[in-house]
């Protein structure tokens, strides 16, 4: 479903009239033409504005899907893409990049899937996970379990499958002690020990956060900095990617958008996810994190590295006035 738009009216976006009498053109035009001698019409007319409705609700969603079928049509490469998923409902949008993830050839987009799966809150994730079956047609599951093998299967499976508890109470003693299996097994370099992969995929965001704040007060280090192996190893990226999605998500889109413009040739695809999803939550954050990190605004990188009608869209949304 796309985001509320109303009927397409001359190029511009207008209100559709209310259907309740006394509310609006056709309340108005009811309540003037009903007068005593038509009360006997008055079941007919009932029947007329129930029909009158249903038609305006069925013109709206036809408007909505036409209105992505022309932007298909008349648009074009990266302004079409971040147009496309602004429109888009939020669960929907979700979906999506994460079809798109799970088929990238030749190898699926891992942390698009990762940072969905634990940056979502459970009722955001669970609604994406319905507007994929919607539009898919299959499970988000079985089509991660499809595309995926091995470690990393077992991990994404279980990261997308979970319903975390939300809440913030925590486990003292139990984050003491995951965090001692946590160690054991990076030390013994069993990163895809069922243990650990049951820890991440499980437990609730503050009880992962109180587990990692053990491990670094207990052992002197963040846990990501412990995670070093073969660097093109997917598993390992994949679990470092969870680990910082989860301890703190703003620091990762930063990263996420800074490498995506810095690195040669922009990854536009990165760019347009971050500005997009996160433009009505916590841009505002990730842009201050950006220009601390960097000295330079994100809107000036961003302006730097595109152009046209997709740099004028980003800008727009990046609260650019100019």
């Amino acid at each position: 479903m796309e985001r509320g738009l109303s009927k397409w009216a001359g190029g511009t976006w207008a209100p559709l009239p209310r259907e309740e009498g006394g509310g609006g053109v056709f309340g108005a035009e009811i309540e003037t033409r009903v007068t005593a001698p038509y009360l006997k019409l008055w079941p007919r007319i009932v029947v007329s504005i129930a029909a009158l409705s249903l038609m305006l609700k069925l013109s709206e969603r036809l408007a909505k899907e036409d209105l992505v079928k022309r932007l298909e049509s008349e648009l074009s490469g990266d302004f079409e893409r971040a147009v496309y998923r602004w429109v888009l409902d939020p669960e929907d949008r979700d979906a999506v990049l994460l079809h798109v993830a799970i088929t990238k050839k030749p190898v699926p987009d891992y942390p698009v899937i990762i940072e969905i799966s634990c940056i979502q809150s459970p009722e955001e994730f669970l609604a994406t996970k319905r507007g994929y079956q919607a539009r898919y047609k299959r499970s988000l599951e079985e089509d991660v379990a499809q595309h995926t093998s091995g470690d990393i299967r077992k991990f994404l499976v279980g990261l997308v499958s979970v319903y975390r508890y939300k809440g913030q109470e925590i486990n003292a003693r139990l984050a003491n002690s995951e965090a001692d299996i946590l160690h054991k097994a990076i030390k013994e370099k069993a990163f895809c020990h069922d243990e650990v992969v049951r820890i991440i995929t499980t437990r609730s965001k503050a009880q992962i956060l109180a587990t990692l704040n053990n491990y670094k007060d207990d052992h002197g280090s963040s846990i990501t900095k412990h995670l070093r192996g073969d660097p093109s190893g997917e598993y390992l990226s994949a679990l470092r990617t969870a680990i910082r999605c989860f301890s703190d998500h703003e620091k990762y889109y930063e990263k996420v958008i800074r490498q995506a413009l810095n690195r040669p040739g922009t990854d536009e695809e990165s760019v347009t996810r971050v500005v997009v999803t996160r433009a009505e939550k916590d841009l505002k954050e990730i842009k201050e994190l950006f220009q601390k990190r960097n000295n330079v605004t994100l809107d000036h990188a961003v302006a730097k590295d595109t152009s046209g009608h997709y740099k004028a869209f980003l800008l727009t949304l990046l609260g650019n006035q100019d």
